[in-house]
């Protein structure tokens, strides 16, 4: 399959760009083509005016069953064993999960079917995550003798430290319904409305000015990685900048005035 088919992209009128993984026999797989798409797409649309909000989704029963392993056991057959190839497939894959979180605009992650090892990293990795109520999670990489390590690092930052170990340590699968209760998804809907449901969330996202959105999201993920004092002296900077920003002049005149505010998106 080619780049365009294993991810598919529909831009609506409002700016909603949805992403859909498209190789559902492997069960959307992140094989080094579904890699290397994912981590072009989400650089392009950084730098795209056009597109204001992001959703991830996919078709078949999967949503993402994570990395390849047929494809990871083919590349043992190397001379260092598979090393220099796990270790680039690795890259790849760190490369896309800090791409969402480093892109400027939000990403909402539409979940049907599973989500498991990178698959469960991906959904993690994305800003907001909606549900289906028959979607499941898991780190299933006990399961095999392989610890989920690099999934860790997007579970343990959505979730506290004893659901992540859980999920970790056993490989069990979690309900959509216990994954809301942890604080990996926001929310959970039946099958029937999740498109609707992540399309409201998102045009009313897009409704937003772009600048204030993607100071917000650079801003917040940076101050999360900071201690207390270091964070607020961060963050008041970044609202001294926003205050001083056209769209934020426009929407505190919008606000006293009573009425609608019209961005310029700087």
């Amino acid at each position: 399959m080619t780049s365009s088919d294993i991810l598919l992209r529909d831009l609506s009128d409002d700016g909603i760009l949805r992403l859909t993984l498209n190789d559902p026999k492997r069960r959307n797989a992140l094989s080094e083509a579904m890699l290397g798409t994912l981590g072009t797409a989400f650089a392009d649309v950084g730098a795209d005016p056009s597109a204001r909000v992001i959703i991830l989704a996919a078709n078949g029963p999967a949503f993402c069953a994570g990395h390849d392993l047929k494809e990871m056991t083919a590349g043992r057959s190397g001379p260092d064993g598979g090393k220099a190839y796990f270790a680039k497939v690795m890259a790849m894959c760190a490369g896309v999960m800090q791409g969402i979180v480093n892109c400027p605009k939000p990403v909402i992650a539409e979940v049907t079917g599973i989500a498991t090892a990178a698959g469960c990293q991906l959904v993690a990795s994305c800003d907001l995550a909606i549900a289906a109520e028959t979607a499941q999670f898991s780190t299933p990489g006990v399961h095999i003798g392989l610890f989920c390590s690099t999934p860790m690092v997007a579970l343990s930052r959505n979730v506290c430290n004893k659901h992540a170990m859980e999920m970790l340590l056993t490989g069990d699968m979690t309900s959509a319904d216990r994954a809301a209760k942890m604080g990996l998804v926001n929310r959970v809907v039946s099958e029937a409305a999740l498109q609707g449901t992540t399309m409201e969330i998102a045009c009313k996202i897009a409704s937003k000015s772009s600048m204030t959105l993607a100071t917000g999201k650079r801003a917040f993920y940076a101050q999360r990685e900071m201690p207390l004092a270091q964070a607020y002296d961060y963050a008041s900077g970044v609202m001294v900048d926003n205050m001083l920003a056209r769209d934020a002049e426009e929407g505190i005149g919008a606000f006293i005035e009573k009425r609608a505010p019209q961005w310029q998106d700087d």
